[in-house]
């Protein structure tokens, strides 16, 4: 009997997920990521998917109501916190990496894919991308972020945002990787401590002041 369309479906979703999250969302071969979800027609993926954008959404949405919910419950506590804590913030972003990572490797993947976007300039990206990311509730974080961080010009707050989101994103994808090895690698911390420690970390970077100045363009 034949593969039945969601089946086909699900099986390029989770070749897409590891070759964007191995090779690049852009690098990746589409025809590559087609054999690897074991469909002869080459056309299989943009059948079901119309673009390499299109599954990269596809791939993305999976995850969305997971990052969502969690944002927005840690969000609402971190609003709830006085105005100067930002270490409230910062877990509303840690937090849901870290689960998202515990969910096993396709969240894992998601994680190192998110990060590469992040990258990105946020403009450039396809509007439907733009909405899968707006809907994760990462933006109204960010916001509130800005709002209690050290004070530093808009430069430096976006290249702040954007080096420990790459930061966070990548040691949890990298932590729950390593956990994965057969050969154990060095000594971890228990989860709880090292998602502790993480926002420790990421709240002391965003904190740090600057009197760096970037002329404007």
């Amino acid at each position: 009997m034949p593969p039945s369309a969601t089946e086909t479906r699900r099986k390029l979703l989770d070749a897409a997920t590891r070759a964007f999250a191995d090779r690049g969302v852009a690098e990746a071969s589409l025809i590559d990521i087609t054999r690897q979800a074991g469909q002869r027609n080459r056309a299989a993926l943009r059948y079901h998917f119309g673009s390499r954008d299109g599954v990269l959404c596809a791939v993305l949405e999976r995850h969305v109501e997971l990052l969502h919910r969690r944002e927005g419950e840690l969000l609402a506590i971190a609003r709830a916190a006085p105005d100067d804590a930002v270490a409230p913030v910062v877990e509303a972003v840690v937090r849901p990496a870290v689960e998202l990572a515990a969910t096993g490797w396709r969240g894992r993947c998601a994680l190192v894919i998110l990060a590469q976007l992040v990258e990105e300039d946020q403009e450039a990206l396809d509007p439907r991308v733009r909405d899968v990311l707006a809907r994760t509730g990462g933006y109204e974080v960010y916001a509130l972020l800005a709002e209690r961080m050290a004070p530093v010009g808009d430069a430096v707050r976006a290249e702040r945002f954007a080096l420990v989101t790459s930061f966070i994103l990548r040691a949890v994808a990298d932590r729950a990787r390593a956990e994965e090895r057969p050969a154990p690698g060095r000594p971890q911390l228990p989860l709880d401590a090292f998602t502790d420690e993480l926002v420790t970390l990421v709240t002391a970077m965003v904190s740090a002041p600057s009197d760096l100045t970037v002329p404007t363009p």
